[in-house]
């Protein structure tokens, strides 16, 4: 018997079937993701273990037992908070597989910047605990940033929820946390906005590109476009367009209905918002330690240019008094 069914006989009798359901359905995930994600040898269903919480299980590996605990302590709050936030249900009993070693979460990823991902086909999320304590990351956090994602996808039809939107509101939801490593300081967005480099959110309909710089700007744009969404139509008027999708309607004509105007001219008007925000001074600010750096470096060999030509001048002088 595993050491996941060793648990399950372990539990008591009113979610022992549950759990051994569970259990069964472990298996099937680890089928999915070592064909589809590339898991690596070292995880594999003999050192999982699951654990059934109120509306979810999560598995996980023995040293991660603390970490399961946790998940399974904030989901309540998580889940009733997101069901506030959008007036849905969740209507769901996810699964949470939090994994250990980094090496084998990029295997399934390839990509050393993304923390935790959502299989919204399978309830699933994925977390790489070994960035969790990386500020801005927090389990409580990046779990509910995947929920919302699942959250999504159940009242939403995949096909016509563009990745932009998903994501965008999945940030905004989870108080701007993203499932992306970016650089707090320093903004792709910002210099996209001097150099009218925006990446077209039609082009970010079905994916983000694979390339760290453009997949940051992709995650900025989403957060941003979603942001100033609500700073000129309020919250409400984002949750209608999200109805407005989960009746059929596509996104174009959701926004439309929603907000009385066309997705088109709303792009347009927040790119020439970020370009106003964003100045050349702004920009500095950003890299102030360049700059000062920079400029001490100049000062430096303003200097040391300076004092060469002193030396050369004086023994000149030095030689003209000779000779005379």
């Amino acid at each position: 018997m595993t050491p996941t069914l060793r648990f399950c006989q372990n539990r008591p009798p009113r979610v022992k079937a549950s759990c051994f359901q569970k259990a069964k359905f472990l298996q099937f995930i680890f089928v999915i993701l070592a064909s589809a994600l590339i898991v690596t040898e070292s995880l594999n269903a003999e050192e999982v273990i699951a654990l059934a919480g109120e509306n979810l299980t999560v598995f996980f590996e023995l040293p991660l037992r603390s970490a399961a605990e946790e998940v399974v302590r904030v989901y309540p709050k998580i889940s009733a908070d997101l069901e506030r936030i959008f007036g849905w249900g969740l209507g769901l009993q996810p699964s949470v597989l939090l994994i250990r070693n980094r090496e084998d979460f990029q295997s399934m990823t390839e990509s050393a910047s993304i923390v935790a991902f959502a299989v919204p086909s399978r309830k699933l999320i994925v977390i790489d605990y070994s960035r969790m304590n990386i500020p801005p990351f927090t389990i409580e956090n990046i779990l509910k940033h995947e929920l919302c994602h699942l959250l999504l996808h159940h009242h939403i039809r995949g096909t016509i929820l563009p990745r932009w939107l998903d994501e965008g509101v999945c940030q905004w939801a989870s108080d701007g946390i993203g499932e992306i490593i970016m650089d707090q300081k320093h903004s792709v967005l910002n210099k996209a906005a001097l150099r009218g480099t925006f990446i077209p959110l039609d082009l970010l309909n079905r994916g983000f590109p694979r390339d760290k710089d453009s997949m940051i700007l992709a995650y900025e744009e989403s957060k941003s476009f979603i942001t100033h969404i609500i700073s000129k139509f309020g919250k409400e008027g984002i949750l209608e367009v999200l109805e407005n999708m989960k009746t059929g309607k596509e996104v174009d004509v959701a926004f439309s209905m929603a907000l009385s105007m066309p997705l088109g001219r709303l792009e347009e008007e927040w790119h020439h918002a970020l370009r106003q925000r964003t100045t050349w001074f702004i920009y500095l600010s950003y890299h102030l330690y360049e700059v000062l750096f920079a400029l001490l470096a100049l000062i430096t060999i303003y200097a040391f240019i300076r004092t060469i030509i002193k030396k050369r001048n004086y023994g000149t002088e030095e030689g003209e008094d000779v000779g005379v």
